[in-house]
């Protein structure tokens, strides 16, 4: 059993299933990948574990907080991470935290004591390695290379290296949804030519978001093979500030599973002031 239902819970979840353990993943939120039931990874959504406590055969008893009690053979907790700064006496010298003990910093990665910096993770900004880095290579810039450089934390593609697989970059729709007032949604949900001729069934989605004044794509989201690749590539043209239009007049590479994003031309559903229209 695992809780948590982020980056590594997900990931984890995946793995052991893969080396053919029975997995259960417990999420305190209201839904998650409906695919890995499919899978066979049991889901337990809007639930934490609240106690765990050993049997006599060796096993453990996991009490959630629905109720249920499961028994397992180990109990891996992934519920995301804190700043490690205890033990640092950083109070010792006045540089303010957090309450959860990250470093304080303004957008060059300096602390309120002027000769003391601090990037990465410590900052709890964005919990990524290429993100420390970035804030790396921009602090070297700014502090011995007299060139002030703020690192961009503006739409960072990431992924899960889960299966499927899942990249994404730039706005989901609910967060598009609350901070533009019409969108364009377009949607493809298809079998990869890789499954198709293998006989699989698994399907692919893709997503992209638009702001329907600008023309521009402020969200693209893919779950299926290589999402990770894509959303790479999909993060460099949303950085410059691409438009659905642009994705329209791009040639398609066939057959690839990647064709689909220039190839959505009419959109699915429009979103306006909140609300779904079809």
């Amino acid at each position: 059993m695992i809780g948590g239902g982020g980056y590594i819970a997900v990931e984890f979840a995946n793995i052991f299933h893969g080396l053919g353990v029975q997995t259960t993943l417990v999420f305190r939120g209201t839904e998650i990948l409906n695919r890995f039931a499919k899978k066979g990874i049991e889901i337990v959504c809007r639930a934490v574990g609240e106690e765990v406590s050993r049997r006599d055969d060796g096993r453990l008893d996991v009490r959630l907080n629905n109720g249920e009690t499961r028994t397992v053979d180990q109990f891996m907790l992934a519920m995301g991470r804190s700043p490690n700064t205890e033990g640092l006496s950083l109070d010792a010298v006045g540089i303010k935290t957090s309450a959860t003990g990250a470093i304080l910093v303004d957008s060059y990665s300096r602390t309120n004591v002027d000769n003391i910096w601090a990037i990465g993770d410590v900052t709890d900004r964005a919990q990524l390695t290429p993100v420390a880095i970035h804030e790396a290579m921009c602090f070297v810039e700014t502090a011995f290379r007299d060139n002030p450089t703020a690192p961009d934390h503006d739409l960072i593609a990431t992924a899960v290296f889960s299966q499927p697989e899942i990249g994404t970059v730039g706005l989901p729709e609910h967060e598009a949804a609350a901070k533009y007032e019409d969108l364009e949604v377009y949607r493809a949900s298809f079998r990869p030519m890789r499954n198709t001729l293998s006989g699989r069934d698994e399907k692919m989605l893709m997503k992209l978001i638009v702001d329907a004044a600008s023309r521009k794509v402020i969200g693209a989201h893919i779950m299926g093979p290589d999402a990770g690749e894509m959303a790479q590539l999909l993060g460099i043209s949303l950085k410059a500030g691409v438009t659905k239009d642009e994705f329209d007049r791009t040639m398609a590479v066939h057959p690839t599973a990647a064709e689909e994003l220039v190839t959505m031309y009419k959109p699915t559903y429009r979103v306006r002031k909140g609300e779904r229209i079809n």
